[in-house]
């Protein structure tokens, strides 16, 4: 089954713990689930992004990579541009060092990510590094799981002792990728910008620039480009177009730019657990993508997606039940995200013929390049926000043709939550959040065993109904005398208080204070029940607050917009 915009997969997050290099491993085992008894297919993938872990007692493999101290050493002060190479292919690789010298950078990041079990205090600070490279406008590019979640950002030019000031000026976690900006002068002193290139085809050699591990100056690894297809994008679990290399790629080369010729084709990011010499880079239509939408609004506008979950349709037996006739090619349509515009126009078993005129096979896929083939939902990402695109269906055996406004999907679970604190609510003691995957990452490495059975279903598998949705659960519950009784109900979800139900938590807060009367009344799941007296429930909050140091009962984005609807109140009033 193929998965167009909906989370259909899981992700397993965990870190390494073989010193000297921690890392952040994401399993995905995408496993499109058996609906209505459909054919399905499944497939894991399992990679590493590469942001390097600073640890003063490192040490690292280097094989492949090439230092430019290293070259200077070797062929002199005196000769032209690190000396003539007699193997064009290391010559090629050195002409890439030379470019990048005044324009790669090593990026020093200080990081503090949230609690999720504990969601009003952060976890330990810790530093890593990665690389980055500028482009126009005098602005820095480098992957968003490099200043994921940051506090404090400095950059390093070749060849400079000083580390300059960064601010993040937009991050897009989805494709990866982000944008700092500078303000000292003196760090844009002999600065050169890189520019944009193009898609290399199979088997060109590129040349990936950066600081990985196990020193200090800038290097190389150069290798050639084995596939380009949509591949799982670890830190952001989206899948985007990417670019398949026999390149070692270390941490610390996330951010750094992959040249080929005099121009960048792409970005370094991840690279395969268990293999060697397979990394993977973000490709320039990626990459352009990005730039364009914060140039455009100032801001990461995201990548677009139909809402759709489709089935292949190779079976012979299943195209005659759905009366396509021969020659006609397509996906069955499973199931459809309710807010999506796909929503209003199509409807489940309809087959997809084409998209904006392009014929889809099959299997799902779309001619790309030399004789190519990638999914055609690299099609509909590569849409901008509020779009349309023409969308041929057969129904009951009619051809039909559809306008489709394309825009940005959330789940109704977020599969990620970086650079912003986590949402809470606490009254008499019991805590309730939005269910996000990063909570159920908490519980471990193996989440998706350990973790709550039906809240990790859910999360996988439940679509939104309507904008602004969350499930909110009760996460835990700190004890006191007025909830005592109620400790085993905790990691339930809160289907109504008082009788209405839950819409997300900044409606379940309301539900709360608005009570007017003597006791209140939560429903969760499993038909358990929790009820109390509210004055005694408001009177313990206050005092379990201050047993266990919590500075507030609700988290900074729900105080915001209690005091909105307190000043809209006064002002109607």
């Amino acid at each position: 089954m193929l998965r167009i915009g909906l989370t259909a997969g899981w992700l397993t997050a965990r870190r390494m713990g073989t010193s000297p290099y921690r890392r952040f491993v994401r399993h995905f085992n995408l496993n499109n689930y058996n609906y209505n008894n459909q054919v399905t297919f499944a497939f894991s993938f399992r990679a590493l992004s590469t942001c390097s872990i600073s640890d003063s007692n490192a040490t690292a493999t280097t094989s492949n990579i090439l230092d430019a101290e290293t070259v200077t050493e070797a062929y002199g002060a005196d000769a032209p541009k690190y000396g003539a190479m007699e193997d064009s292919s290391m010559s090629e690789a050195y002409s890439a060092i030379e470019l990048a010298l005044d324009s790669v950078v090593k990026i020093f990041t200080v990081s503090s990510s949230p609690s999720y079990f504990l969601p009003w205090q952060n976890k330990s600070q810790r530093e890593t590094m990665g690389s980055g490279f500028v482009i126009s406008g005098r602005r820095i590019l480098t992957n968003a799981h490099v200043v994921a979640d940051h506090t404090f950002v400095l950059v390093r030019k070749h060849g400079s002792p000083t580390k300059y000031r960064a601010e993040v000026k937009a991050v897009g976690h989805e494709c990866d990728l982000a944008i700092l900006v500078v303000e000292n002068e003196e760090f844009w002193a002999g600065m050169n910008f890189l520019e944009l290139g193009d898609v290399p085809f199979l088997q060109e050699a590129v040349a990936v620039v950066g600081y990985p591990q196990g020193g200090d100056n800038i290097s190389v690894t150069k290798g050639v480009v084995s596939r380009v297809e949509p591949t799982q994008y670890v830190h952001g679990a989206s899948q985007l177009l990417a670019i398949q290399i026999d390149a070692a790629i270390n941490p610390g080369n996330s951010g750094g730019p992959a040249i080929m010729g005099d121009k960048v084709s792409g970005v370094a990011f991840q690279n395969l657990s268990g293999a060697e010499n397979i990394g993977y880079i973000i490709p320039v239509p990626v990459i352009k993508h990005f730039i364009a939408g914060v140039e455009e609004t100032g801001d990461y506008v995201g990548f677009c997606s139909m809402g759709l979950s489709c089935q292949p349709t190779e079976n012979t037996q299943l195209r005659e039940h759905l009366q396509m006739r021969p020659g006609l090619t397509g996906v069955l349509v499973s199931k459809i995200n309710p807010l999506s515009d796909a929503y209003r126009v199509l409807k489940k078993d309809d087959i997809v013929l084409s998209f904006d005129g392009v014929p889809i096979a099959n299997d799902g896929t779309v001619h790309f390049r030399n004789r190519e083939r990638i999914t055609f939902d690299h099609l509909v990402s590569m849409k901008k926000p509020d779009d349309t695109a023409q969308v041929r269906v057969l129904r009951n055996g009619e051809e039909l043709e559809f306008s489709v406004t394309l825009r940005p999907l959330q789940p109704l679970v977020p599969v990620h939550q970086f650079d912003k604190l986590p949402s809470y609510f606490i009254f008499a003691g019991f805590v309730f959040i939005p269910l996000t995957q990063p909570y159920l990452h908490e519980y471990g490495e193996d989440w998706y065993n350990t973790s709550p059975r039906r809240l990790c279903e859910r999360a996988l598998r439940e679509l939104p109904k309507k904008a602004g949705e969350q499930l909110v659960i009760l996460s835990q519950i700190l004890m006191d005398d007025i909830n005592a009784g109620y400790e085993r109900l905790a990691e339930l979800q809160v289907k109504k208080v008082n009788g209405v139900e839950v819409e997300n938590l900044k409606h379940l807060r309301q539900l709360v204070e608005d009570c007017s009367r003597e006791s209140i009344r939560f429903d969760l799941d499993d038909e358990r029940v929790i009820a109390l007296n509210y004055d005694a429930a408001n009177v313990a909050t206050s005092r379990i607050l201050k047993r266990h140091r919590i500075p507030c009962a609700m988290s900074a984005d729900l105080i915001e917009e209690q005091n909105v609807s307190q000043i809209e109140l006064t002002s109607s009033s």
